[in-house]
């Protein structure tokens, strides 16, 4: 077997929506992932579900997997054959140490190619509403990392502190007492602004200003920890705001339970307005033994009802792949909600929602294995289009990240997502109980406040219209105090 090839991808700063577009067509491409902390695992959702992940995230006092390992990973895993994407938050040759592991593949005869991110050192100062340069300002800016091999930066101090006028540290509150002692030492004014950013281009972003003197003080009083930038220079003084993080739901982490891979929940309005949102469990589709026979007897049926637009898919799929004409097709079709009653009439089809479906007649209900064993029509045949399984790969990622950032909301879209958590939720490290009682739920469907009251949710608020639950949990939080972990 020849040699695989790996590519050293930037996953930009957090914020999913920054990585570039050829980084994502590659972790869609690959057949390994080697992705870190900083790493937003949502990118990971787009890979295929053959995909293998690999964590080698890093704490500031505490590796998961020692730089020597990740490098025999990576040329074990080129030397199979294998497309492998090593994911690095920000861009990969910012302090991501690339140099090494790309000498270390290079050494074993493994090609690579380098793929740019978005550097958290000008994208966290954006978010914060801050431009690492303008013109009445800064004209000129240096990024340094405050943590070199011995623990701390040994650099040309009176070059940074005369000759740049907007300095970036990365990783640089360990260390932070002493690069203002040498800044200062060095020609720094103490009154020089300077701002500390956490977390920067995520929900859970913070930002903190001061001087040159007192920004550790500052730091201190509002716990701001890595990883967060540091910026010194008279461009702090430019912010009047910072749009990010005046963000209406910015700090709140919610998870949205899901009862299946289309679930219509508004999440990114939710994210829009800046809260993270968790949603669990991941799925994945499973192929079924397609009933030809009973694709062969579709004129015999005076309904059909689609219960999602991936079985919708898959059944104009068989159809045409049988050479059935879709003409054949006598009974009026009918959909679960809205959205696959839209993917009908895409199709050219006059369709109706399952709610004026008449009781009588021959009926073909058409999903999932698991949504068809939801439904109350007893007198339909059943088409199954394909099984839904959890996606395990991503069980082990959300407990992390629950873990390090807890949930501050649970949001149900259905009865079958409460109990779906009821079942399931300690594989994520949350116990239904002790949860139900410290966490609010917001349920989209009256069946699904009652089943979420049942099993001790206290704090349950139901929200009838979809598109305004960002609005409600905004004015909620408005007149309540969460208690916000990030």
């Amino acid at each position: 077997m020849g040699n695989g090839k790996v590519y050293f991808v930037g996953a930009g700063p957090g914020d999913s929506g920054l990585i570039t577009l050829k980084g994502r067509t590659l972790i869609e491409a690959a057949d390994v992932i080697l992705y870190d902390r900083l790493v937003n695992s949502r990118l990971l959702e787009h890979a295929k579900a053959s995909c293998e992940f690999v964590y080698c995230g890093k704490l500031p006092d505490r590796h998961y997997m020692r730089q020597s390992e990740i490098n025999a990973l990576l040329i074990e895993k080129g030397l199979k054959g294998l497309k492998v994407v090593r994911l690095k938050g920000g861009d990969p040759s910012v302090f991501g140490r690339v140099g090494e592991e790309a000498a270390a593949v290079s050494e074993h005869g493994i090609p690579y190619e380098m793929v740019p991110g978005i550097t958290s050192g000008i994208a966290a100062p954006l978010y914060a509403g801050l431009p690492v340069t303008h013109r009445d300002f800064a004209s000129s800016f240096a990024v340094v990392t405050a943590h070199d091999k011995s623990g701390k930066p040994e650099m040309n101090w009176e070059g940074l502190a005369k000759g740049v006028q907007t300095l970036v540290f990365y990783m640089g509150i360990k260390n932070l007492g002493y690069i203002c002692e040498q800044l200062m030492k060095h020609g720094k004014s103490p009154l020089v602004p300077a701002m500390a950013i956490q977390w920067g281009t995520w929900g859970r972003q913070r930002s903190v200003k001061g001087t040159l003197q007192n920004i550790r003080e500052k730091i201190t009083e509002h716990q701001i920890k890595n990883p967060a930038i540091i910026v010194i220079g008279d461009i702090v003084s430019f912010r009047q705001n910072s749009w990010f993080e005046e963000k209406p739901l910015i700090g709140l982490n919610i998870m949205a339970v899901k009862s299946c891979e289309e679930e219509q929940i508004p999440v990114e309005a939710l994210r829009e307005q800046g809260a993270e949102v968790v949603e669990w469990p991941k799925w994945n589709s499973a192929e079924t033994v397609p009933d030809d026979a009973l694709l062969g007897r579709i004129a015999c049926f005076d309904s059909l009802l689609f219960t999602s637009s991936a079985s919708l898919r898959r059944f104009f799929s068989r159809l045409a792949a049988l050479k059935i004409d879709v003409r054949e097709m006598r009974g009026r079709l009918y959909a679960s909600d809205q959205h696959v009653k839209a993917a009908l009439e895409e199709r050219g089809f006059e369709a109706f929602l399952q709610t004026e479906m008449p009781v009588s007649g021959s009926c073909l209900l058409i999903g999932s294995r698991e949504a068809v064993q939801n439904y109350p029509h007893s007198g339909c045949e059943v088409l199954i289009t394909h099984d839904r399984v959890i996606d395990s790969r991503f069980t082990s990622i959300i407990k992390r990240e629950i873990d390090e950032f807890p949930i501050d909301i649970v949001l149900f879209s259905n009865r079958t997502c409460v109990e779906l958590f009821v079942n399931e939720a300690e594989t994520v490290g949350l116990h239904p109980e002790k949860t139900a009682a410290r966490l609010q739920a917001f349920c989209l469907t009256e069946e699904a406040g009652e089943r979420a009251a049942a099993v001790g949710f206290q704090r349950v608020h139901a929200v009838n219209d979809r598109d305004r639950l960002p609005d409600v949990i905004k004015e909620i939080n408005r007149t309540a105090e969460f208690v916000c972990q990030s």
